[in-house]
C-alpha cells in the first residue's frame, strides 16, 4: 500500500496547477463579493458546512447565533481561534482552529478540516493576495502544528480500493498519511478529492472508478476548454491506473 500511495502523492504533487484553478475560482465566487473580514468568513463558514450531505440545519443555526453576532473575532485570526476553544491559553494554529470548529454545533471533523485547510489556502500566496482576510494566518503549516486532510466518501472510497482490508475513515485516514509525510506533504494530499470525484461514478459502495465527464462539468469552476477537458481525461486515465494497479 505505501508504495501505491507514494504513486499517488507523485501524481498529486505533478498536476497541482488543475485543481488549483478550480480551487482559485471557488475561493474568489465565495469571499470576494464581500468587503469585511466579517462578510467574507461568514460567507466560507456558510459555504462549507453546506457541503455535508445532511447538515443538521437546527445545530448550524446555533452555531451562527453563537458567533455571528461577535463582531470582534471576525477582525483577526487569533481571535477566531480564542473565539472558538474554549481554552483562552491555546496556541494559534491551523491544529486549533481544526480542533475549536470541531467543538462547533453542526460541524464534524470533514467539515472543519476543510475550513482550516480554506483559511491555510487563502493565506499561504499560492492563490491571489485579494483573497487574504486576516493579517496574522500563517503561510506555512509548522512542524509543532497538524494539518488534517478533509476525508469523506470520495477519499474513502479511493483508500478502500487501494487496501480493502481495512475500514477507513477520517481519523485513520490521517493517522496513515502522517505516518510517512510532513505537514506540509499532507496539503498535497487535499487534491485527492478532485481527482477521486472526477474517476468516480455512482454512491455510497456502489461506485466504479472512471473518467466522469459529468461529474467534471457539474463543477462550475472548472476549466471548460475541449482541449483542457481532453487533457484531465488522459491525466485521469493516469491517476485511475495507479489506484487500480493497472501500468
Amino acid at each position: 500500500m505505501d508504495n501505491k500511495l507514494n504513486d499517488l502523492f507523485n501524481f498529486l504533487d505533478s498536476n497541482r496547477r488543475y485543481n488549483h484553478y478550480l480551487q482559485e475560482g471557488f475561493y474568489k465566487s465565495i469571499v470576494l463579493p464581500f468587503e469585511t473580514p466579517k462578510d467574507k468568513v461568514v460567507s466560507l463558514l456558510y459555504n462549507i458546512a453546506n457541503t455535508q450531505s445532511q447538515p443538521n440545519i437546527d445545530k448550524l443555526a446555533n452555531f451562527f447565533k453563537s458567533i455571528i453576532p461577535d463582531n470582534e473575532c471576525f477582525e483577526s485570526f487569533s481571535n477566531f481561534v480564542y473565539k472558538i476553544n474554549s481554552n483562552s491559553q491555546i496556541k494559534v494554529c491551523f491544529e486549533s482552529l481544526f480542533k475549536g470548529m470541531e467543538q462547533q454545533s453542526g460541524w464534524g471533523n470533514k467539515t472543519s478540516a476543510l475550513f482550516s485547510k480554506t483559511i491555510y489556502h487563502l493565506h499561504n500566496g499560492h492563490y491571489s493576495e485579494k483573497l487574504k482576510i486576516w493579517n496574522d494566518v500563517p503561510k506555512f503549516i509548522d512542524e509543532t502544528d497538524n494539518f488534517y486532510l478533509p476525508v469523506d466518501s470520495v477519499i474513502i472510497t479511493i483508500f478502500n480500493k487501494i487496501d480493502g482490508s481495512t475500514n477507513w475513515n477520517f481519523n485513520n485516514i490521517n493517522s496513515k498519511l502522517k505516518i510517512n509525510y510532513n505537514k506540509q506533504q499532507i496539503e498535497v494530499w487535499d487534491d485527492l478529492w478532485f481527482w477521486g470525484f472526477i474517476t468516480q461514478k455512482g454512491s455510497d459502495n456502489n461506485r466504479a472508478l472512471v473518467w466522469n465527464e459529468n461529474k467534471y462539468w457539474s463543477l462550475k469552476e472548472t476549466d471548460k476548454d475541449p482541449e483542457m477537458i481532453n487533457e484531465i481525461r488522459l491525466k485521469s486515465l493516469e491517476f485511475l491506473k495507479i489506484i487500480m494497479n493497472d501500468k
